[in-house]
């Protein structure tokens, strides 16, 4: 590949995130079933399948003790966590085909559900390299020659524990502990499939690298386990993608993402999230910036039932730089309970938090945030905007900071606004021939527009898209 085709526009088209797109299933027919509900035999079964060493399964098995131990979070969590009932979930299904790096040999089914979310073009079109999982194991792997020559590792979790353990167990559950919460301990006990991806030092890849999570069995529970160090120097953007079925169920994604940032790194991880609304997603992302290094977040969150996301960044070293872009929508009967966790350690530090969130129908949208500086650091800034629109009367927004600031020269700015959506707006436009439909989503979309930008071009329009059809229905 030359360098000019690695710098290629994509086609802002290529990516189909439709609202339904993700909503189909084909029928099971599984190799590996670890049965209906969690105790130490799951356990072992998931880790001698897996066919992993000893010291995984000591691992698991402590986080399982945790997990039984810890009671639901009440503070960093929305209600209605204890609907959740863990005994009625499958924690392991796999197909138990080998993963592969040809397209044509993927299982006919498993091929069928990726190509309807598009993702071999869009793997051609603008992607340096792609993780395809369904269920709970990564059925498609590939990376671009030139990655592999740089000494880029793309793979799943367990080939990561397996062929690179030098890498990953060093950082493996450092930054996000197995006792941080009760879901976070949950992972660590069944966790299979997710991203393991090791960026050496000075590479900067300049195409994404991207991950598509895909339900297809109903009352299952995903445990994707991401890990992503950018070596010093190192740059690179990771993108996932998760869509499920609708089933009438309750369906659990339980993701831990850590991010290592080392001497001068910068990483870039963006989410669009178009779970369906029997989802459960609770998830724990947590990212650590060493000297100069930077972590970004930009997240969307759209679908699910129920969404528990913090992405947080621990600023380690001196000068380091954590930021944080947040776009929550909260339709009728879903609960967006989203935020930003902001943690400075060294001097001369710098964090961004930037969340809008839209309340449609009944829909709830809730920022929750921290921000903390101790008395040991000094010269250190954050700046916090959330902003929140309301479409409808019965619909709910709020805002939850939590602010430690200490120390010299330390200085935190925090703004929150809310806002209904103004009905002499909405006349304005039908006056120059808008329907109603049409005049509040352009009303929304203007109200992200500048979030919007912020995600990659691949994804910058058909959020706009995603948005209009999430408008439909709302007004009235």
């Amino acid at each position: 590949m030359s360098g000019d085709d690695r710098h290629a526009k994509p086609d802002a088209e290529a990516l189909n995130l439709d609202r339904d797109v993700g909503n189909f299933s084909f029928a099971e027919d599984y190799a590996y079933d670890a049965g209906v509900g969690l105790n130490e035999e799951v356990v072992r079964y998931i880790s001698k399948v897996k066919g992993e060493d000893e010291w995984i399964l000591d691992f698991r098995l402590k986080a399982l003790k945790a997990f039984e131990k810890m009671e639901n979070p009440t503070h960093w969590a929305p209600k209605k966590l204890d609907e959740l009932d863990f005994g009625k979930i499958r924690y392991y299904l796999a197909k138990g085909a080998r993963k592969t790096r040809s397209w044509e040999e993927v299982p006919e089914d498993v091929k069928k559900t990726f190509e309807r979310l598009g993702v071999p073009e869009q793997e051609r079109a603008f992607l340096a390299g792609v993780e395809a999982q369904f269920d709970s194991e990564s059925a498609y792997s590939n990376m671009k020659d030139y990655l592999q020559k740089d000494g880029v590792i793309f793979v799943d979790s367990t080939e990561g524990l397996m062929k690179h353990p030098e890498i990953f167990r060093k950082y493996f559950g450092k930054v996000i502990p197995i006792s941080d919460n009760k879901y976070s301990a949950l992972n660590s006990a069944v966790f299979s499939g997710g991203s393991f991806i090791y960026v050496p030092k000075g590479v900067k890849v300049q195409q994404p690298l991207q991950a598509y999570f895909r339900i297809n069995a109903e009352s299952f529970g995903q445990f994707e386990r991401t890990l992503i160090i950018a070596d010093e120097g190192a740059e690179l953007m990771y993108m996932e993608g998760c869509t499920a079925p609708r089933f009438e169920t309750g369906t659990l994604h339980s993701a831990v993402v850590e991010l290592v940032a080392l001497k001068g790194a910068k990483i870039q991880y963006v989410t669009v999230q178009n779970w369906s609304n029997n989802v459960f997603n609770l998830v724990t992302k947590r990212g650590m910036a060493e000297e100069e290094a930077q972590v970004r977040w930009i997240d969307c969150n759209i679908g699910s039932g129920i969404t528990m996301k913090y992405p947080g960044v621990v600023l380690k070293g001196p000068r380091a730089r954590g930021e944080v872009v947040s776009i929550a929508l909260a339709n009728s009967g879903q609960i967006q309970d989203t935020g930003a966790k902001m943690i400075h350690l060294a001097d001369d530090t710098t964090s961004n938090v930037t969340s809008k969130s839209v309340s449609i129908g009944t829909g709830q949208a809730s920022y929750r945030g921290m921000v903390f500086m101790p008395d040991t650091v000094k010269n250190c800034k954050n700046n916090t905007e959330c902003d929140a629109l309301l479409i409808n009367e019965n619909s709910r927004t709020d805002t939850y900071p939590a602010i430690v600031c200490s120390g010299e020269d330390n200085s935190v700015q925090h703004e929150a606004s809310v806002s209904k959506l103004s009905e002499d707006q909405i006349f304005y436009m039908r006056q120059r021939g808008l329907s109603e439909k049409e005049a509040v989503s352009l009303a929304v979309n203007g109200f992200v527009n500048d979030l919007v930008k912020e995600f990659p071009l691949e994804y910058s329009v058909e959020l706009k898209r995603l948005i209009e059809l999430e408008m439909e229905g709302s007004v009235g």
